[in-house]
This record gives C-alpha cells, sequence and structure tokens, in this order.
C-alpha cells in the first residue's frame, strides 16, 4: 500500500495531480459529479441522488467503472453538520474512517476532519467552498490539496460554480479528497437559507 493512501492505491499520485469536477445538475434529473483528468478520462463520479441532495444523508463516491471507493453519511442527530466517511459502500455495523465538522474556534472559517483509525491526526478545511476556493490542510499546515474555479484555457473566462478543479499534492489521496468535496457540497448546500443568503452558525462544542 502506498504511503498517503486513505481511500484506494490507484488514486495517490506521484506527481501533483489536477482534476476537473462537475455538478451534473444541470445536464441531468436529480445531481452528481463527474470528475475528469488532465486528458479528459474519467476518474471518480457520483451517480443522481435525489431531486435535493440537501435531504440526502449518505452519498457514494465511486470510480469509473463504478466500484464503490467511500461513503459519505451525515451523522444523526448533531447539532451542526457532522459527515462521516465509511471504505466502500457503508455496511450496518461497520465503523467509520474519518469524520468532519466544523471548527470549534469561533469566528474561524474551516472544518476538522478527524481521522478516527489514527487518533490525533487531522485535517483541516479553510476558505470558502461556495466560492470554490478553498485548500485542504494536513496536521503540519501544508496544503495538501486545492479546490479552485476553473479557468476555460482557450477563452480566459472563468467558468460557473458547477465546473471548477480539485489540484491534489503529491502522495495524497485523490478519493479521499473527492469525499471531502461531497461533504463541503451538502454543508455549503445547508448554509443557505430560502432567500439565498450564507447563514451564520455558531461552532460546535
Amino acid at each position: 500500500m502506498k504511503e498517503g493512501v486513505i481511500v484506494e492505491n490507484d488514486f495517490v499520485y506521484d506527481e501533483e495531480k489536477h482534476l476537473t469536477v462537475m455538478k451534473t445538475s444541470l445536464f441531468f434529473a436529480g445531481d452528481g459529479y463527474t470528475v475528469y483528468d488532465c486528458k479528459g478520462e474519467l476518474v471518480f463520479r457520483v451517480d443522481s441522488y435525489g431531486p435535493d441532495p440537501r435531504e440526502k444523508d449518505e452519498i457514494v463516491l465511486m470510480d469509473a467503472p463504478g466500484k464503490c471507493l467511500l461513503t459519505v453519511r451525515r451523522k444523526r442527530p448533531s447539532l451542526h453538520h457532522r459527515w462521516e466517511g465509511y471504505l466502500g459502500e457503508r455496511t450496518e455495523g461497520q465503523k467509520p474512517i474519518f469524520s468532519v465538522r466544523r471548527s470549534s474556534i469561533i469566528g474561524r472559517s474551516s472544518m476538522t476532519v478527524e481521522m478516527l483509525k489514527n487518533s490525533g491526526e487531522e485535517y483541516q478545511i479553510e476558505g470558502s467552498f461556495g466560492n470554490r476556493h478553498c485548500t485542504i490542510f494536513n496536521g503540519e499546515k501544508e496544503p495538501m490539496a486545492e479546490i479552485k474555479r476553473k479557468v476555460d484555457a482557450s477563452t480566459n473566462v472563468v467558468l460557473g460554480k458547477d465546473v471548477f478543479s480539485l489540484i491534489l499534492r503529491p502522495g495524497f489521496d485523490g478519493a479521499f479528497a473527492m469525499g471531502l468535496v461531497l461533504v463541503l457540497d451538502q454543508i455549503n448546500g445547508d448554509d443557505f437559507d430560502n432567500n439565498g443568503t450564507e447563514m451564520e452558525h455558531p461552532a460546535e462544542d
């Protein structure tokens, strides 16, 4: 097993990897994702998971052929939106490998990712996913992945928020990173009220 693998060996790369993430809600009924590499080859997909993704508590990330890599699931009950990640397709009694929650630091716009198999190991996600501008840091505050607005190479035009870049540093598990993107998307959707304005949340205890 490669060093740094969390979900799958095949998605831990020796060099920096740039992926294009596309939400498919504009093209299909329901919602989902497709993720491509720089050659235009499909890397990950998330099939339609209901007309309102915010009402779906469990989302499965698959590779291109359809193998289930990771399940992210909203933990209930939870005062604030806490999600957990499970290897493969989750089964009853299976223990999660990580959890995602809001930072406990008041006024800090970040998420904490706790690795449950390695006590004390954490990642921090800082920035604004809603603006497609955030970074995943490891415990040493080294950037491991970045989410950025995508720019069309031919026109130099910034694309809409349904198409964005996921940049992976060497040695960081791309399937794990994409699982965190799914969680961020769900939490970001819950952060907006019916008028489309961002809601404030107190820090979680």
